[in-house]
This record gives structure tokens, C-alpha cells and sequence, in this order.
């Protein structure tokens, strides 16, 4: 039997051996797996890329079906995310800054935390959407900022 390559989470998986599925509508379906059953929903999906994101069992999975195209575009390098180089951190909206993560000189990458703002009673966690190197800080904690204004720089 010939096996199937899956990327289920970020994951590559090969299967040779199936599982039942049951659909019970466009949305609704069980899959039957070594003698267990598992109920399940798609969330959302995307026929072109073959991609679904699926809730088994009240978890959610990402799952792709590989295939040539996804090998050639890995083989050129295009399969890598660009990261965005960071320029300056500006508030988002008003608020009073709880605590500062970074210091100068630290670098950062996609997703590390770099500050807290305190803005309508909630705090807010402001993580890196690229990366830098951090240049100059211009607040510290209990400063209040308008929207807009920078609070870090990135070199």
C-alpha cells in the first residue's frame, strides 16, 4: 500500500493505513480508528492549498496534504516565512505602561514579549511581529502614551 504524506500540526507524517470517516453533512463527522471513535468538525478549509483545520474530540489540528508542488517549493527555499525587520514599536492605543521585557541592545524575534500596556483596565502583551535589535527605549513602567507615540526603536 502506498503511504500518504500529511502534515498535521507543522508535522510530516506518513500513513499507509487508513482511518474510517463518517461524514454526517458538510461539517459534521466520526472517524473510526483502531476500533475507537472520534467525533469531529471543520472549522475551516481551503481546497486550493489543500489545507483543513479540523476540532477532534473538542482539540483543533491543522492538517495538509502534501504533495509535489509543497517538495519543489521546499527544494528552492520558498517554503521559508520572511520575517519582517522591526523598525519601531508604537502604541496601539492610549495607555499606561505596566512593564518593559527588553532591554537595549537585546534582539528579538517573532513573538517574544516586548512590553505591557494598561489601556481601558486591561493589560495588553505586546510581542514582536519581526525582527530587530532593540536601539532605544523611550518609556519606562507608569508612563502613560498616547496612540502612536513610539516607545521603542529598533536598529
Amino acid at each position: 500500500m502506498e503511504a500518504n504524506n500529511w502534515i498535521i500540526d507543522g508535522i510530516e507524517r506518513k500513513t499507509s493505513q487508513g482511518a474510517h470517516v463518517h461524514f454526517e453533512d458538510e461539517r459534521y463527522f466520526s472517524i473510526e480508528w483502531e476500533g475507537k471513535t472520534f467525533f469531529g468538525e471543520i472549522l475551516e478549509e481551503s481546497s486550493e492549498d489543500r489545507f483543513l483545520r479540523i476540532k477532534i474530540n473538542q482539540r483543533e489540528f491543522h492538517v495538509k496534504k502534501k504533495g509535489a508542488l509543497d517538495e519543489l517549493i521546499a527544494s528552492l527555499g520558498l517554503d521559508v516565512p520572511k520575517v519582517r525587520k522591526l523598525k519601531e514599536l508604537v502604541a496601539p492605543m492610549p495607555g499606561r505602561i505596566v512593564s518593559v521585557a527588553v532591554s537595549e541592545g537585546d534582539e528579538v524575534q517573532p513573538g517574544d514579549e516586548i512590553l505591557s500596556l494598561e489601556a481601558m483596565k486591561m493589560e495588553n502583551v505586546l510581542k514582536a511581529e519581526g525582527s530587530g535589535t532593540v536601539k532605544e527605549i523611550r518609556v519606562k513602567p507608569n508612563d502613560v502614551v498616547d496612540k502612536g507615540a513610539v516607545m521603542i526603536e529598533f536598529s
